[in-house]
């Protein structure tokens, strides 16, 4: 930056302060300084973008290595499996290849629905037992469990 020593910095100092005036020297003096902290915050925005964009370069780079470094894999790994088929085919006399082989279909079991009513509940115990023992077998709203457990007054 500047080489500015206080010296310097005292003359400049008693020359502003004979052209500008004592009254208006510290409002100077304050615009001044807001100025330079602003100019210091845009040069401090302006390297950490420049940062930025370099790390983002870096980044982008990287991820182009590494998905270069994926395909050769896998790329190695699909010539391995078509030389280990074509290996076996060869040893097996077989076509198919272990089932491998492009004409080759997996077979699953076929989805078969239960057949049950699974909406119907259907209980082991009885009816008759279910009525004899008090066991509810309706819901009842509130109001309706209420006007049948209330007590009744007899007059």
């Amino acid at each position: 930056m500047l080489d500015i020593g206080v010296t310097k910095l005292a003359i400049i100092g008693g020359i502003a302060l004979v052209v500008i005036g004592p009254e208006k020297l510290p409002g100077v003096a304050r615009t001044i300084g807001t100025l330079m902290g602003r100019a210091q915050r845009y040069v401090a925005d302006v390297k950490a973008e420049v940062n930025r964009s370099m790390d983002l370069d870096e980044l982008k780079k990287m991820k182009e290595t590494m998905e270069d470094a994926a395909r050769d894999v896998s790329q190695s790994i699909k010539t391995g499996a078509n030389e280990f088929e074509k290996q076996w085919s060869d040893a097996t006399g077989d076509s198919s290849a272990l089932g491998l082989g492009v004409d080759a279909a997996p077979s699953y079991p076929q989805y078969r629905h239960p057949g049950k009513k699974w909406r119907l509940k259907q209980g082991a115990t009885p009816q008759w037992y279910k009525a004899r023992a008090g066991v509810r077998t309706k819901a009842l709203s509130g109001a309706a469990r209420v006007a049948r457990y209330r007590p009744h007054k007899f007059n």
